[in-house]
């Protein structure tokens, strides 16, 4: 006998009978920031190749691709597979990696699709090279520069200078650019300080081009930017291509920050939950916590009933394993018995690694289910 428990979701459902803990999309909000930012990106001038380990979905990219994105980022590549299995014709493992097993995946994926990769030493280079070159197949390269992250990438100009010969003098390989990233920055609240850092990150990827200049090297593509920075890098003329992920979800930590004129951005990701538990005044307990919730950038910044008019306001204050802990807001809302079984909504505070803790998006309009997304590249992490 095969056992298994039903599907937390049927389109035409309403989300008062959705399962939960479930992963939400509005999709409402959703599609508005991903035309959003594809204008953004054409108004630009820029292309736009967004990071889909934000998303981890074949089905959202391939909407990526139809609103003009000449591809994606993975930043694993296993993460990859799904997305070239779906036909995602360009796909950039914005990541260095190393291992025999590692270059295995990269020459078949290279089969499949246009590879673009990430380096920053040399023995990743003859190593790329030579399977490459074993297996028949041309993969284009990026040398990453550290832009102030401090975390991959050359520090030097010579360091660059002997990637970009070092990948000349393998048959098998193209030199595509490069890549200047800088996670640290994206979430810096301040609007100034923000583009301060980022203005200055644009500034040593051009110092690095200006490099590659003076050699007789064209760098046809330099890609970074991420969604807290990407109005400056737009602006900055010397990005040719963003990389900008969370910006189809924003999630608590990125609508917590400042956002210049080029805003606009909406929540489309949520956690539904419901209220399994109200024992103490002032106090409840839902069924989502640690196992759905990432809280690494904090814990849900707000909680928004779905079916309860005129309910309290309420804290998420903490996590436990599968347990959210609620507080009133107000110390005159006491007895919460009433709202055991209801729904509430939370923005998890970092999309990415809540998105990895899913299965499947259910997608709603006007709270009415309409569509469910397998999250296809879950998990996939080597």
């Amino acid at each position: 006998m095969t056992l298994a428990p039903p599907p937390a979701a049927r389109v035409g459902d309403s989300l008062a009978s959705v399962a939960t803990p479930s992963l939400i999309i509005d999709l409402d909000a959703f599609d508005a920031n991903l035309a959003a930012m594809s204008a953004f990106a054409a108004r630009h001038g820029v292309a736009l190749r967004p990071h889909a380990k934000a998303h981890k979905s074949s089905e959202i990219a391939r909407r990526q691709i139809e609103a003009g994105a000449v591809g994606v980022c993975c930043q694993k590549l296993s993460e990859a597979y799904p997305f070239a299995a779906a036909g995602i014709a360009s796909i950039h493992v914005s990541n260095e990696f190393v291992g025999a097993d590692k270059l295995v995946m990269a020459v078949e994926l290279a089969s499949h699709v246009r590879l673009s990769v990430c380096v920053d030493a040399l023995p990743q280079v003859h190593a790329l090279g030579d399977a490459a070159k074993r297996a028949g197949v041309t993969i284009d390269v990026l040398p990453e520069v550290d832009a102030g992250q401090h975390r991959c990438g050359v520090t030097s100009e010579d360091a660059l200078l002997a990637l970009v010969d070092g990948i000349a003098s393998q048959s098998a390989l193209r030199f595509a650019g490069i890549q200047a990233y800088h996670g640290g920055i994206q979430h810096v609240a301040d609007w100034a300080a923000r583009k301060n850092e980022a203005n200055r990150a644009a500034d040593v990827a051009a110092r690095y081009v200006q490099a590659l200049d003076a050699r007789g090297v064209r760098c046809g593509i330099v890609t970074g930017g991420g969604t807290g920075t990407v109005e400056f890098d737009a602006a900055s003329g010397v990005f040719t291509e963003l990389q900008p992920g969370s910006y189809l979800f924003m999630d608590g930590d990125y609508g917590s920050i400042g956002w210049g004129g080029e805003s606009g951005w909406r929540h489309s990701l949520f956690v539904l939950s419901t209220v399994m538990s109200a024992t103490r005044p002032g106090m409840a307990v839902c069924d989502v916590g640690l196992k759905g919730l990432a809280v690494d950038s904090g814990l849900p910044r707000s909680v928004h009933w779905l079916d309860a008019k005129g309910a309290p306001a309420l804290t998420y204050i903490s996590a436990n394993d599968e347990h959210g802990m609620l507080q009133a807001q107000h110390e005159s809302d006491g007895d919460f018995a009433g709202l055991v079984g209801k729904r509430i909504l939370l923005p998890p505070g970092h999309c990415d690694p809540t998105v990895n803790l899913y299965d499947e998006y259910v997608c709603h309009r006007n709270g009415r289910v309409t569509e469910i997304w397998p999250i296809d590249a879950r998990g996939l992490s080597r």
